[in-house]
């Protein structure tokens, strides 16, 4: 079954009861457009172009920072949807979706469309009551008659609620079809329906999609105050739901028998205890954009070297080519925070976490560096048409000098965990404590870590030099001082290009992380060669 790569958002119309673009609406801590882009893009779909109109320069701003293609229709006072839709001709190449931009609906309202083996299929629910419904008729299986007028149709089977899947051909014909148009306001539903003769058009029906539609101030102060807290609790369940039916199928147990679902923190996955029986896990389903950016094999033969050492939990199963994970849950845990890792008795114990795994002998399964890794994420956000930093190709210049001048102070390879975030150490009662989470590990040089752990753990001087103490038995070398200083800088240089490669793949929440790690890194570097440049003048 082909599956759609593109998608087309219908953007251009003034609602006269607000006096911003409906789609920049906000609803919690995003807006109703960026809350369809991140739908699109966690279903594998990046190739999105939205038509656009009133206030264009809303979207022109957003398209900054998204990967977007914009078409601007100057006629959209005066004419309708299909108007709109024939100007993305250009760009459509592929099947795709086509979604209306005042939604907002259940994330499974896209997935359910998307798996429908009809490459055209419009996405039904009951009827809403609202007045202005799309009503449909359904005969042997396919749409047959799409009106708002009840007495043009001889039965109601469901309201369309202007989310479609259309097929690269289908909409050839639109195309060909509305040259001969003269009425302005003609709408692509209609379109549609005239090819229902030539085109098959399927349909998805979701009887309990919770979804709103915006036209006025009331439906916009319904939707936040009444349906999207529904809305949210609905996904929530559809997502425990699947996590309990998913364990069920690989453990090869009862779903009755996986309970108490809770959703965890992090950055990258999604992560949830579970218990099966009368035992704890953490369940580990992969997040957006991870098949690009972590090698899961890697991460599956270094963890369970971590587990010989006695600095991870037990996995009861990893699917290297999904990413799904089911670990045993550490009993009396409490995640480490940047405040709880500064006390002294916590760096000890991470400390010796690290020189028990930098001194373990053991060989993890790939390389790391740094350098390469950030030129790494810089293609795939620039793959992604994400963009980079206006001054990043500049700083560039500045920073990958500093590969030679690291490897003149002298390397020394190790196996490295490569993200010390604080909530990746889970201590259990007073003196155990796990490091977690091996999705970027490799070996690489030995301060990397401490220097990580150091960064991350936003230490003052006199908490590093503390730490170090700990770390080295003793206070380091002037040399390991330098190599640490530009670990750090290459920390935040990696990891804001990692996280603005996220962004361009549909992360939009680590978009303000990128820039704080980018601005640090910079300010960090500019230190750095301050402090050379002033030694070399003594």
């Amino acid at each position: 079954m082909s599956r759609p790569s593109q998608a087309v958002i219908l953007a251009a119309g003034e609602r006269k009861s607000f006096d911003i673009p409906i789609g920049f609406l906000e609803i919690e801590e995003s807006t109703i457009i960026e809350r369809i882009i991140t739908i699109l893009n966690a279903n594998g779909i990046d190739d999105i172009t939205i038509i656009t109109g009133y206030k264009k320069e809303y979207y022109e701003e957003l398209a900054k920072k998204r990967n977007l293609h914009l078409i601007y229709c100057e006629k959209y006072k005066w004419t309708g949807t299909m108007h709109s839709l024939a100007l993305a001709s250009e760009y459509m190449k592929d099947d795709f979706l086509l979604i209306e931009s005042d939604l907002v609906f259940e994330e499974r309202a896209i997935t359910y469309l998307l798996n429908h083996p009809n490459r055209n299929a419009m996405l039904l629910t009951n009827e809403s009551g609202s007045g202005d419904e799309v009503l449909v008729e359904i005969r042997d299986h396919y749409i047959c008659q799409i009106s708002k007028d009840i007495h043009q149709l001889n039965k109601i089977d469901g309201e369309f609620i202007g989310l479609s899947k259309i097929s690269i051909e289908t909409y050839r014909n639109m195309i060909e079809n509305f040259k001969h148009n003269k009425n302005p306001y003609f709408n692509y539903e209609y379109s549609l329906l005239n090819l229902v003769h030539r085109h098959n058009i399927g349909y998805e029906k979701i009887d309990d999609l919770i979804w709103g539609e915006i036209d006025t101030i009331h439906h916009y102060n319904n939707l936040r105050y009444l349906i999207y807290p529904k809305l949210k609790r609905k996904e929530l369940e559809v997502r425990e739901k699947y996590v309990q039916e998913l364990l069920a199928e690989v453990l090869e147990v009862e779903s009755d028998s996986i309970k108490n679902i809770e959703k965890l923190g992090g950055l990258t996955n999604n992560n949830y205890k579970v218990s099966i029986s009368t035992n704890e896990f953490v369940a580990r389903v992969p997040g957006t954009g991870t098949e690009k950016t972590i090698n899961r094999l890697n991460e599956k033969i270094n963890s369970s070297i971590a587990l010989q050492l006695g600095l991870d939990s037990r996995t009861i199963y990893f699917n290297e080519m999904t990413g799904l994970k089911i670990t045993e849950f550490i009993t009396d845990a409490e995640t480490l925070n940047p405040t709880t890792a500064k006390r002294e008795g916590n760096m000890e114990l991470i400390a010796n976490v690290l020189k028990t795994l930098h001194t373990s002998g053991q060989k993890f399964m790939v390389d790391f560096d740094p350098f390469d890794g950030t030129e790494y994420y810089e293609k795939v956000l620039l793959e992604a048409n994400g963009k980079l930093f206006r001054d990043y190709l500049d700083i560039k210049q500045k920073f990958m000098p500093l590969q030679d001048e690291l490897k003149d102070l002298g390397i020394n390879t190790v196996p490295c965990h490569l993200d010390c975030l604080p909530e990746n150490f889970i201590k259990s009662g007073e003196n155990t404590l796990y490091l977690i989470d091996w999705e970027y590990s490799g070996n690489y040089d030995i301060l990397f870590d401490a220097a990580a752990v150091s960064l991350e753990c936003s230490y003052s001087k006199d908490e590093e030099d503390l730490f170090f103490k700990k770390y080295f038995g003793k206070n380091p070398s002037i040399e390991d001082r330098r190599k640490i200083e530009i670990h750090k800088i290459m920390q935040d240089m990696y990891w804001s290009m990692w996280s603005a490669a996220k962004v361009a793949m549909g992360d939009p929440f680590l978009e303000d992380y990128s820039l704080d790690r980018y601005n640090r890194g910079k300010e960090n570097l500019a230190n750095y060669l301050n402090e050379r440049m002033s030694i070399s003048h003594q």
